[in-house]
C-alpha cells in the first residue's frame, strides 16, 4: 500500500492509495466502514463479495459498499487505486477492528 492522498498528507475527506499486489497474492476477508472505489491500472484481481467472484481487469472500476464483506486477490501481478472516505475501519472475519493506516 502506499498513500497517495490522505489526512496526513493534508487531505480532509479523502483518502487515495496504490495497491499493488504478486499474483496470488491474498488479502484476507475483512470489511470496511466506508465506501470504496477500486480501479484496476494493471493485471487482474478478484474480488470475491456477497458470494460471488468479480473478476476485475486493466480499466476495470468497482464500488464496495460499506460494511461489505470481500477478500481481493491477485490472479496476476496487478496494481489499482483505491479512494475512500477518510479515516476508515476495517473489521476481519475475526472481528478485530483497526484503522487503515495509509489511508488516516
Amino acid at each position: 500500500m502506499r498513500t497517495l492522498a490522505a489526512p496526513s498528507l493534508g487531505a480532509s475527506d479523502l483518502s487515495v492509495w496504490e495497491v499493488v499486489m504478486r499474483g496470488g497474492q491474498r488479502g484476507p476477508e475483512h470489511a470496511v466502514d466506508r465506501e470504496q472505489v477500486w480501479t484496476v491500472l494493471d493485471g487482474e484481481l478478484r474480488v470475491d463479495v456477497g458470494g460471488e467472484a468479480l473478476a476485475l481487469r486493466a480499466g476495470d472500476t468497482l464500488r464496495l459498499a460499506p460494511d461489505t464483506p470481500r477478500r481481493i486477490s491477485a490472479d496476476t501481478d496487478a496494481r489499482a487505486v483505491v479512494a475512500s472516505p477518510a479515516g476508515p475501519i476495517v473489521t476481519t472475519a475475526e472481528g478485530s477492528s483497526r484503522a487503515l493506516p495509509w489511508a488516516t
